[in-house]
């Protein structure tokens, strides 16, 4: 149900870099493959520095369903990715937490979702004490498709 293209359309996170770098969001796309009917395969597609790049990583299914681990180099750099909310054929809140930190994304099958759902994932975001100050929305536009063999980074940042 998962599977397919995804838009990054909003996060909610107490990221340093992304408060000061929030004038810089790059539109962002998401394809998600389901593996072994479990695990999932993320490409990550946006712009740096005006090329497009592909990050690749790899969620493990955690012991309960809409549960994955997202490992790093590293014991202490694993982080839990919670399924909070989805309807497959329109949107998905997704939760990641690494230690005592916690983010919310908010995914769409188009980079333009309903104020309904832009309501809800500004709720899960303050259920979780994430203010409106630290939401932030992606741009609708100057979307990546692919990146060049050049400009993959392989594996779990």
């Amino acid at each position: 149900q998962l599977s397919g293209k995804w838009f990054l359309v909003g996060m909610a996170s107490h990221c340093r870099y992304l408060a000061e770098h929030s004038h810089q969001l790059e539109a962002t796309t998401v394809t998600v493959t389901v593996l072994d009917g479990q695990s999932l395969a993320i490409s990550t597609f946006r712009k740096l520095d005006r090329m497009c790049w592909e990050i690749r990583q790899h969620y493990l299914p955690a012991l309960a369903p809409g549960h994955f681990l997202l490992k790093g180099e590293g014991d202490c750099s694993k982080v839990d990715v919670v399924v909070g909310e989805a309807d497959p054929s329109s949107f998905i809140i997704l939760y990641y937490q690494k230690g005592h930190s916690i983010s919310v994304k908010l995914y769409g099958r188009s980079s333009l979702v309903s104020d309904a759902i832009v309501d809800k994932f500004e709720q899960r975001a303050r259920a979780v004490g994430l203010s409106e100050d630290v939401i932030y929305y992606f741009p609708t536009y100057g979307f990546c498709d692919s990146a060049d063999e050049f400009h993959i980074l392989d594996g779990e940042l």
